[in-house]
């Protein structure tokens, strides 16, 4: 009896029983003492039957007026998006706010804050899935779409950046009749075609792959004939045994190990289009560590900001826990520290290099023109993430998510700050000029949400947001209550 009670694996009843410390375990420790065991990643008490009902059933009925409504907005947003896109094609990038000196204005600045959006599902599927972390598997797959949406949406930047996207293929090293015309491997341009195209699709190959299994378990549930066609196509002949099993986990250990460098090396080539220059707050060596460590940073707080609206408005709280939001906090409260203290070094150096051009352009953002921009990014980034240092903070969701947006605005910001401000005041004063957003760079950057929004929205509709295979995977075998009767039944239960 007591080594029965000794196995028995915790259950609680939902997350508000959760309290993010281990807890007291019948039985005794290795030396004797006292044995203490891991909370559950999952509450409930649940079995695998029920986590896949739990998961699939919204894209098992029709769509909530709630969805409806948001798709509304968003796509609305999305319009805004393709209208002020189709006037910087039609018209030139002379509708938007870039000027001289500032040549390079608002469509960087969002390719830089999107590309940072995208890191955390990388890092969140990749590198703690190589370091085996389990609490990863409630998180992982809205975080992982969240990447491709959110590369999707600063790949359209650097093309529309050019004034001339009907000539993108040209940063491809392709065959052509032109003579000795080929991309300038020299330019960082050309490095971040290769550097997020193939993140683009590393990412939505991992994302794909993971997905598999949960299609399957889709599509043996799906009533509708046509549901049911879509869902064994996606599935691509998944059978669930044990050789299928034995493929997929090798191939997606491969794919993680694949994916675990882009995190570090897409925002570090991202960096160079900075750190290159050889313009004073952006030659750099500081940037490359800088840019990924402010990426990840950026990434979790958009999952964090994600995940408390998915879990509530999809019932999710079982599988999605408070556990699982403090450990993203934890990450946001110390990557903020790391942000904090990048803005600290790089004004010692600028001091400490002596160089009167350098230390002019700290001193200009801090406290010049645009020192409003650098005080509010300032204090998003590293002085609100330490609220997290309290653990009722931590667990807390209407201050968890209030940081977390805060914390994308101060991301914002430092990307705005770190190309304006160099560029509004240059060598010569004569030449000293202001930035301001047109109509059309507003309508671009909220129509960006609007088309990050939409994309999410429609995979919230059509695909499991949790995933389920791996869920399974961190219960405990024969865990588990028996399902209530159902009012509605299913063949005839």
């Amino acid at each position: 009896m007591a080594g029965e009670a000794a196995a028995r694996p915790i259950v609680c009843k939902d997350d508000s029983s959760l309290t993010g410390y281990p807890r007291e375990a019948p039985g005794a420790g290795v030396l004797g003492g006292p044995l203490y065991e891991r909370e559950p990643l999952v509450c409930g008490g649940k079995n695998y039957q029920q986590v896949t009902e739990d998961v699939v059933r919204w894209s098992d009925r029709y769509p909530t007026r709630l969805w409806w409504i948001a798709i509304g907005i968003s796509s609305t947003l999305f319009l805004l998006f393709i209208i002020g896109m189709s006037a910087v094609v039609g018209i030139g990038t002379g509708v938007l706010g870039i000027n001289h000196p500032v040549g390079w204005g608002s469509f960087i600045i969002n390719f830089v804050f999107w590309i940072g959006i995208g890191h955390a599902g990388t890092l969140i599927s990749a590198i703690l899935y190589l370091f085996r972390q389990k609490w990863r598997t409630g998180i992982n797959r809205t975080a992982e779409a969240m990447t491709i949406f959110a590369v999707m949406v600063a790949g359209m930047f650097p093309l529309l950046h050019t004034g001339r996207p009907w000539f993108a293929y040209w940063l491809t090293p392709v065959p052509n009749g032109r003579g000795p015309i080929w991309p300038n491997f020299n330019s960082p341009l050309a490095w971040d075609v290769f550097a997020v195209t193939t993140y683009l699709i590393i990412s939505l190959v991992f994302w794909y792959m993971g997905l598999l299994p949960d299609f399957a378990a889709t599509r043996d549930r799906a009533r509708h004939p046509w549901r049911k066609l879509f869902y064994h196509a996606l599935s691509l002949g998944w059978s669930g045994s044990n050789r299928a099993w034995r493929h997929y986990e090798a191939a997606y250990l491969i794919l993680a190990g694949l994916s675990a460098p882009l995190v570090l090396s897409v925002h570090t080539i991202v960096s160079f289009d900075f750190a290159t220059a050889g313009l004073p707050g952006w030659h750099a060596t500081i940037f490359p560590p800088y840019f990924v460590i402010g990426a990840i940073f950026s990434g979790f707080a958009m999952v964090v900001t994600l995940m408390v609206i998915t879990r509530k408005v999809f019932g999710l709280e079982q599988y999605i826990t408070l556990n699982h939001l403090e450990a993203m906090n934890k990450i946001i409260m110390f990557t903020g520290m790391v942000v904090g203290f990048a803005y600290a070094t790089e004004f010692f150096m600028a001091w400490y290099s002596g160089n009167p051009y350098e230390g002019f352009i700290f001193k200009n953002r801090a406290f010049g023109p645009y020192g409003w921009a650098y005080w509010i990014m300032f204090t998003c980034n590293a002085f609100i993430p330490q609220l997290f240092w309290f653990k009722r903070f931590r667990r807390s969701i209407p201050v968890m998510f209030t940081v977390a947006i805060l914390v994308n605005v101060g991301m914002y910001f430092e990307r705005y700050v770190i190309i304006i401000t160099t560029l509004h005041r240059d060598f010569l004063p004569g030449s000293w000029g202001m930035y301001a957003f047109s109509v059309y760079d507003w309508m671009i950057l909220i129509g960006s949400f609007g088309m990050f929004l939409t994309f999410f929205l429609i995979f919230c509709r059509l695909f499991p947001t949790v995933a389920i295979s791996e869920v399974k995977g961190v219960i405990p075998a024969g865990q588990g209550v028996v399902p209530e009767p159902r009012e509605e039944g299913r063949n005839g239960e």
